[in-house]
């Protein structure tokens, strides 16, 4: 009998210390996400300079937190995202160009492509549907005054309607603005 109340008792007790280490579990909070360094765009060098996701943020009203740079050939090129995410992202293309504002407008506005008033010496805006892997998407192109084009592109996640470009629009048109006043 004794042993059987000893195996009762280490049962009983081996029950009782799993409850308590799945209690500890439970009341163990969980591990916090991964925080994107405070590291500012321009840390990335290039055209990033150009780019403070601060502004972005004010102006769009989406928060970015990663940049990359890029140069190939005569074009400098930034992107933003945030962090663990491939869209949305915003895109700044620097070409240094010989067109003027006359070839501009005839052509580098592209098919569907609005003109854009106080931007550069000329400028344009497009919105896109979605296609393949992206969604919709809006795009800023402007001459400024010392000849370079400048490409300010924002694509959305899959899944977002046209009409979130079309609202979207007047805000990266300010932020293109934005973005002159500090380039020249």
């Amino acid at each position: 009998m004794r042993t059987r109340a000893r195996r009762l008792s280490a049962n009983l007790l081996l029950l009782l210390l799993a409850g308590c280490g799945a209690e500890a579990a439970a009341d163990t909070p969980p591990t916090p996400a991964p925080v994107a360094p405070e590291i500012p765009a321009a840390a990335a060098g290039g055209v990033c300079q150009l780019l403070d996701y601060v502004l972005i943020e004010r102006i769009v009203g989406v928060k970015f937190d990663i940049a990359a740079a890029q140069k190939v050939d005569k074009t400098y090129t930034c992107a933003v995202q945030s962090m663990g995410a491939p869209r949305p992202d915003l895109v700044l293309s620097v070409t240094v160009t010989q067109a003027d504002a006359e070839v501009f407008q005839e052509e580098l506005i592209p098919e569907g492509g609005a003109s854009v008033k106080g931007l550069g010496k000329a400028a344009y805006r497009q919105v896109r549907g979605a296609g393949g892997t992206a969604g919709p998407g809006v795009e800023v192109g402007w001459l400024t005054a010392d000849a370079r084009l400048i490409v300010l592109r924002y694509t959305f996640p899959t899944g977002q309607p046209k009409s979130a470009a079309d609202a979207l629009a007047p805000k990266l048109v300010a932020l293109a603005k934005e973005i002159n006043q500090t380039s020249v």
